[in-house]
């Protein structure tokens, strides 16, 4: 696969950051609204309902149908191009969102009706945020940035638009009341479109060529693109260790946020105060810890950071909870463990890149991220069953030892030696048919 200088928005043989600064740009205010939101919306939904089985409600039909459709979502974003995608989804996600206030204010907002737009918000949530994971190699390549460093600095945007956008929405909430946190979602959705449609460089982020299927005058349709997708995954024994392990890990992460520093703040004493402390702490290190990955990770051995960012970021905030140490101490663990987080993502979103031919990056990706996503949903629903049934501190005590065994078992498998393959540094290399796509000629056969 080649790239055209000039489409880049440059002229020939010159690098063009242009690219890669407009997807970071949109993500960071997508994000950043959805971030708004997370603060907002339950508690819309906890002042004008009172329930907390209406807001854990509200939570879930936005988060079931993100995961659901981003996997099925794939194969559209390979055929129609991730630009396309991306802002007609953030066009639909602003539209869903500034509803809510709208209709609420006409009072003709009905619980039913909000749970529809929830959903439809989470729905489109999904490939959106998809397609623009899949225009940051693209927008790499044409500004010859070494993927490490990209996936470092799309990691950078959403723990930076995490740490921002939880604190702006604390403080809308509070000083202007939810609906304007909420429209102000809307607005971000909105600038997040203008950002992919009018920014982006001509000749960005259309869909990849296809070969027509075989004995065929036309491309191959959704269903057999989604069937590639899940024959490639299937035969790449590296992606799916890591997609059975962040699955693990992130239904211990669902708990931890949603159940089990809530209720260790309750049971410690140290109230709802502790908890945006320790959020807020390991969200600036894990932006700390970005930043450093994005800069040094592509020369460094890949298996060792990636088993090192896990071992900080996983047991240790369990461990700290379970034998009630000061909150001094708590809120050193989490910062450790933020920062360790950081550097997880950019390795792993490049070894997905290198390892995924181009033209399938799409579907490949969303069924990666939905796999990976699915227990988060559940993460809090088990977690609150745990503690009812055998209190708070063995609950953290078999988390913790959890996190640990699921990271370094998946860690000590054969696949996990791929990791570390020879390249050249500081370059990306095009994606070649031939050299990204053996994955996909053995899962062939």
């Amino acid at each position: 696969m080649t790239v055209d200088a000039s489409k880049a928005g440059g002229t020939p043989g010159r690098r063009s950051l242009r690219p890669l600064g407009g997807v970071l740009t949109a993500m960071a205010v997508s994000l950043t609204g959805t971030r708004i939101s997370v603060v907002a919306l339950p508690w819309f939904v906890l002042v004008t309902t009172g329930s907390a089985t209406r807001t854990g409600l509200v939570a879930f039909c936005e988060m079931t149908p993100y995961v659901v459709v981003k996997a099925f979502t794939g194969p559209l974003v390979d055929r129609i191009g991730p630009r396309a995608v991306s802002w007609t989804t953030d066009l639909a996600s602003a539209t869903a969102a500034a509803a809510v206030p709208l209709l609420h204010t006409l009072h003709l907002l009905s619980f039913p009706l909000l749970l529809a737009l929830v959903a439809l918000i989470g729905a489109a949530r999904g490939p959106g945020d998809l397609a623009k994971e899949v225009m940051v190699p693209e927008a790499a390549e044409r500004g010859r940035v070494p993927l490490e460093r990209a996936t470092g600095l799309s990691g950078v945007i959403e723990r930076l638009a995490s740490t921002v956008g939880l604190a702006a929405g604390g403080s809308l909430v509070a000083l202007l009341g939810p609906l304007t946190g909420l429209a102000v979602n809307a607005g971000c959705f909105a600038l997040g479109s203008l950002i992919i449609k009018l920014a982006l460089p001509r000749g960005m982020g259309h869909t990849a060529e296809e070969s027509p299927s075989p004995g065929r005058g036309t491309a191959p349709g959704y269903w057999r693109r989604f069937g590639e997708g899940l024959t490639f995954l299937r035969g790449e024994p590296l992606l799916l260790t890591v997609i059975v392990m962040c699955g693990i890990t992130n239904l211990l992460d669902a708990a931890i946020t949603s159940v089990l520093v809530p209720v260790w703040a309750r049971e410690s004493g140290h109230g709802p105060t502790a908890i945006g402390l320790m959020g807020s702490l390991m969200g600036a290190a894990g932006v700390g810890g970005s930043l450093v990955a994005a800069v040094v990770a592509h020369r460094l051995r890949r298996r060792v950071v990636v088993l090192t960012g896990f071992l900080l970021a996983g047991a240790p905030r369990f461990l700290i909870l379970a034998v009630d140490a000061p909150l001094g101490a708590v809120l050193a663990v989490f910062a450790v463990s933020g920062f360790g987080a950081g550097f997880v993502n950019p390795v792993l979103g490049a070894v997905l890149v290198e390892r995924v031919p181009r033209r399938m990056l799409g579907r490949v990706n969303a069924l990666g991220d939905s796999l990976s996503w699915a227990g988060i949903p559940l993460g809090g629903l088990l977690a609150g069953a745990a503690v009812t049934a055998a209190g708070l501190a063995p609950v953290l005590l078999a988390c913790g030892a959890a996190y640990f065994l699921t990271t370094n078992l998946a860690g000590l498998r054969r696949e996990w030696r791929e990791m570390d393959r020879t390249r050249r540094r500081g370059v990306v290399r095009p994606h070649s048919e031939e050299g990204a796509s053996q994955g996909s000629a053995s899962a062939a056969t």
